[in-house]
This record gives structure tokens, C-alpha cells and sequence, in this order.
């Protein structure tokens, strides 16, 4: 079996288009939004740095203020913390952007649907594959969702992309991207539960 989302060897040869610009000005939208969130963290790693750089500065210039040097740790501590929230808002879409530019293959074989196992993880329904004719795996992602899938295999034609998943089966959209085009900063588009 492949690691999830990598790809066999033999799908390099598959037939392949590159995204349309539809469908990465999706994917732009939501790093569009995402930077807008990022403002925050960007803010906070502002502003703590430029704390810890003036205790610093003044510790090591104002004398009578020299014993102020032992709080720049808290707030460079600080300035951290906004920098890793800042990395880790901003890398899920950026690695996302970057996918665009690589291929989706297009392959006439199977999908499969397979339940979870005990490497799934909670809030997992389980496996989606593409598979070559010979029913072995070109590619295959984790899914999650409420229902579990059972496991069965069809006969299809599959689009799909390593990192993104399937995007049609049998020229169906599979709702990995939406429908319609998304505002520019694809601010309200989650369903609310």
C-alpha cells in the first residue's frame, strides 16, 4: 500500500492537465483569507519583538533602568509565540497554493472506499483511492466525515490531485472545490454546525 497522498511511481505516466485558473483562483481565495487572519499573529510578533528590542535597548542605555533587562524574556517569549501562530496559520494554504502548480492526473480505473482501520484517526469515515486498472492503488487520502464508508470499489473515471484528493469521478464534481467562485477572501463559506 502507498503512504497516503503519495504517489505510485507508475502515475507519473498517467495522462494529466494542469489546474484551471478557476480552480486555483479558489485555492487563492482561501490563502487570500487566511492572510487576512494572519494579520493578528503578524500584529502580536510586531509588537512583542519591538517590546523585547526597547527593554533591551534601554536596559543596556539608562542606567537606573538597567535591572529591566530580566522581563525582555517574557515578551520575546511572546513575539515567539505570535511567530509560531503566524507559521502555523499561514502553512496549510500556502502548501495548498503551491500544489497548483503540480498536475492533476487523470487515470480510468477504480475508486475505492474503505472503512477505517486502526491507524484512522477520530473523526476519520475512512479511505478514498484511485486505483489503476489492475485495482492497485495510484493514490489514496484519509477522509473525514460522520458516516463510515464502506468498503466497496467502481468502476470510474477519476481526476485527482496528490494533495487536494479526487476532484471528479466520471466527470462528476466531487465538492473537493466548490461549485462557484468564492469571495476574495472566502470569508463565510464553511457550513456553520
Amino acid at each position: 500500500m502507498t503512504i497516503l497522498g503519495s504517489l505510485d511511481p507508475r502515475a507519473r505516466l498517467l495522462v494529466h492537465r494542469p489546474w484551471t485558473p478557476r480552480e486555483r483562483r479558489i485555492v487563492w481565495c482561501g490563502l487570500m483569507g487566511r492572510l487576512a487572519i494572519a494579520v493578528e499573529p503578524l500584529l502580536g510578533f510586531v509588537f512583542f519583538a519591538l517590546f523585547t528590542w526597547g527593554i533591551v535597548w534601554r536596559a543596556h542605555h539608562v542606567r537606573s533602568d538597567a535591572s529591566l533587562i530580566v522581563v525582555a524574556p517574557v515578551f520575546a517569549l511572546g513575539a515567539f509565540a505570535f511567530l509560531g501562530y503566524l507559521v502555523a496559520v499561514l502553512v496549510a494554504p500556502v502548501v495548498a497554493y503551491a500544489q497548483t502548480h503540480k498536475p492533476i492526473y487523470i487515470v480510468d480505473g477504480y475508486v475505492r472506499y474503505r472503512p477505517p482501520d486502526e491507524d484512522s484517526a477520530p473523526g476519520e469515515c475512512g479511505y478514498v483511492a484511485a486505483l489503476f486498472e489492475d485495482q492497485s492503488v495510484a493514490c489514496e487520502w484519509r477522509a473525514l466525515g460522520k458516516k463510515t464508508y464502506p468498503a466497496r470499489t467502481l468502476a470510474a473515471m477519476v481526476e485527482f490531485s496528490t494533495f487536494a484528493g479526487i476532484h471528479t469521478i466520471d466527470g462528476r464534481a466531487t465538492g473537493l472545490l466548490p461549485d462557484g467562485d468564492l469571495p476574495l477572501l472566502a470569508i463565510g463559506i464553511a457550513p456553520r454546525h
